[in-house]
């Protein structure tokens, strides 16, 4: 438990330094130079903050997410989440050694000292703790799915660390590995990927958005939101957490996407910055355990897709990476622009970037504008994985996927009422986001829940709405974390892998091929009933189309609806009658043996071309590696 005397330790401790919250900025302890984390590019940077320039780039992988100084020693680390390792680099000289780790590395902190430093893992859930000088992994130990935001408390006594898709704040000994303390959040809180402490007083900030499933509406469903949790207070407390909305805090100037917060040295200020609406608050912190902090002026527009803040030492600059611009802007305290420095060359292709830009915007065309625009396609889509979330729909109950390996999985929708990403035009202009749309003119209507997009040829309307199916259709897959090694099993999925194939089961006769989907362009569409489509809410079943089994380990719930929590109730529980695969005649272990085949997938690279595969796309994402690693 985080006792009263862990929080008065907390009020007493100097300023958190260099490396005591996870994010794609970190600033040297000496405040004099900036290491960044170029997500898109696959780089790290090192700016010169007092003579206001780029001193290197380095080549790091596939999407680093996070950087911290290792004290004052000169030394960064980096996390790459694609490839799954953590990168050091000597900041004049460049990369020094890759250390591999759990799957999907994500935030990172550092102690004072520079000696440790603590990595979450995204996927298994997990952290890793990393003695610095002998560049080895110390321990793993498990916090909770979807581990994102990490922060470690002044004292170096508490790490602190977010859940993406629940926002659960979760208190973990430095000690003993455990978690010692939770604070819940409500069930539509979502997207949670960074923790930020306050200097004196014991107080966590978690930048997030609250999903209101029951709404279909750009004016509520999805709405941005501020958490602080009190560190002070046991469990089962009253007022533990607090969810304040960012669109009413500022008088409905509608505020899309908190990603990342930063606490001013002195405890003074707090600064929000808003992805999807490219812009950011500056509030007082208000010491009264009540209105928290208090905004002064309006929100301040910064640059485009805004993922990281940081302030230097003294707390007389801020510094915002705006990551569509490739650059990180320079600001005083009252966010008054002094410069900005270009940190890395834009990545992949124009058509690419313009439609990462409008993915991640909820501006106009995406929005409806500053009165509606809560409601970005990375809302519920976010850097194309899912929300977590199953909506309820006009058309029935959906849970979002994932969006790696669309361009060889179409028709779209559980529904199949989409052949194009085009079509997603029909969403944008839609109810859920109220944007003018990408293309000219307008688009031809049927009666409610008619798949006219079918009917309508949508590629090539526009450039913009080309570029948008580019972005949405070059999300890769990756290796699943459940081999042994690439294109091998495990003994039990070695078994699960025949059970699969086997004609008793019949799983390979929908989930077939390279993607494990019958799903093909040529109409007649290869939709299937498998006895879950009887809802009385449903509007377009009883039939849908076979989703991709690659990646199906990291999904929190199953089925068209989210009704099956894991892949166990997939093939009993939830499939009654053996509508679903003749899975209900084997035993347990023979159960376990498919989840673990299952789990396995993809265990080794699917083709970069299929007879499905859709031209709007960027099939391979290259990314520069230090030499020597692939």
């Amino acid at each position: 438990m985080v006792r009263r005397v862990v929080a008065l330790l907390l009020l007493a401790s100097a300023p958190a330094l260099a490396g005591s919250s996870n994010s794609l900025l970190d600033v040297s302890p000496d405040g004099t130079r900036l290491a960044v984390a170029n997500t898109d590019s696959g780089t790290v940077s090192v700016v010169d903050l007092k003579a206001r320039k780029k001193l290197a780039e380095f080549p790091a992988g596939d999407h680093p997410e996070g950087v911290a100084w290792a004290g004052g020693s000169g030394t960064f680390l980096a996390t790459v989440y694609g490839d799954d390792c953590v990168r050091f680099y000597d900041a004049a000289k460049g990369h020094t050694f890759t250390l591999t780790v759990d799957d999907e590395p994500y935030g990172i902190v550092t102690t004072k000292d520079g000696k440790l430093a603590y990595v979450t893992h995204d996927y298994p859930g997990t952290v890793s703790e990393i003695d610095v000088a002998a560049r080895k992994v110390v321990r793993t130990f498990p916090v909770g799915p979807g581990a994102r935001g990490i922060a470690l408390s002044s004292d170096e006594k508490t790490l602190f660390v977010t859940e993406f898709h629940t926002t659960r704040l979760h208190a973990v000994g430095r000690e003993t590995g455990k978690v010692t303390d939770t604070w819940g959040a409500y069930e539509s809180d979502n997207l949670a990927r960074n923790v930020v402490l306050h200097p004196k007083r014991p107080k966590a900030y978690l930048s997030h958005i609250r999903s209101r499933v029951t709404a279909f509406d750009a004016r509520g469903s999805i709405f941005p939101q501020l958490s602080v949790c009190d560190l002070w207070t046991k469990p089962k407390e009253e007022k533990r957490r607090r969810s304040i909305a960012l669109d009413t805090f500022n008088n409905v100037y509608v505020v899309t996407n908190p990603w990342e917060a930063a606490v001013s040295p002195d405890g003074t200020r707090l600064y929000t910055i808003y992805a999807g609406t490219d812009d950011m608050n500056v509030s007082k912190v208000v010491d009264d355990d009540y209105q928290e902090f208090d905004r002064i002026g309006r929100a301040v527009s910064v640059g485009k897709h805004p993922r990281a803040i940081r302030t230097s030492p003294d707390g007389a600059e801020v510094y915002v990476y705006n990551t569509l611009d490739y650059e990180v802007s320079v600001h005083d305290a009252d966010m008054k622009r002094l410069a900005k420095v270009s940190v890395c060359s834009p990545a992949h292709t124009q058509e690419w970037r313009r439609g990462k830009e409008l993915f991640q915007s909820a501006l106009p065309p995406m929005g409806g504008g500053r009165g509606v625009a809560w409601v970005a396609c990375s809302s519920c889509h976010p850097d194309g994985l899912t929300d977590g979330r199953t909506w309820q729909n006009p058309e029935g109950n959906r849970k979002t996927p994932n969006l790696f390996a669309l361009a060889h999985t179409h028709p779209l929708h559980w529904s199949a009422d989409r052949d194009e990403s085009q079509d997603f035009e029909y969403t944008i202009r839609g109810k859920l986001m109220l944007g003018r749309g990408l293309a000219a003119g307008r688009i031809k209507q049927g009666k409610e829940f008619e798949p006219v997009a079918l009917d309508q040829t949508m590629g090539g309307l526009s450039k913009d709405l080309d570029a948008l199916a580019i972005y949405t259709n070059s999300f890769p897959v990756r290796l699943s974390p459940h081999i042994p090694a690439p294109g091998k099993l495990s003994e039990s999925a070695e078994r699960g892998k025949k059970l699969f194939a086997d004609a008793g089961t019949k799983c390979a006769t929908c989930h077939t091929g390279p993607f494990y989907t019958d799903s093909k362009l040529e109409k007649p569409f290869n939709l299937h009933d498998v006895g879950t489509g009887a809802d009385k809410r449903e509007k377009m079943g009883p039939k849908f189309d076979t989703p991709t089994l690659l990646g199906v380990y990291r999904v929190n719930s199953y089925l068209h609806d989210g009704r099956a929590k894991t892949l166990h109730e997939v093939l009993t529980t939830h499939n009654v009658g053996d509508k679903h695969g003749t899975t209900n005649h084997l035993k347990p272990a023979e159960v376990d043996d498919l989840v673990a085949f299952l789990k396995s997938l993809p265990f080794e690279p699917p083709p970069e071309r299929t007879a499905n595969t859709v031209k709007d796309a960027i099939l391979e994402l290259k990314y520069p590696r230090p030499e020597g690693q692939k």
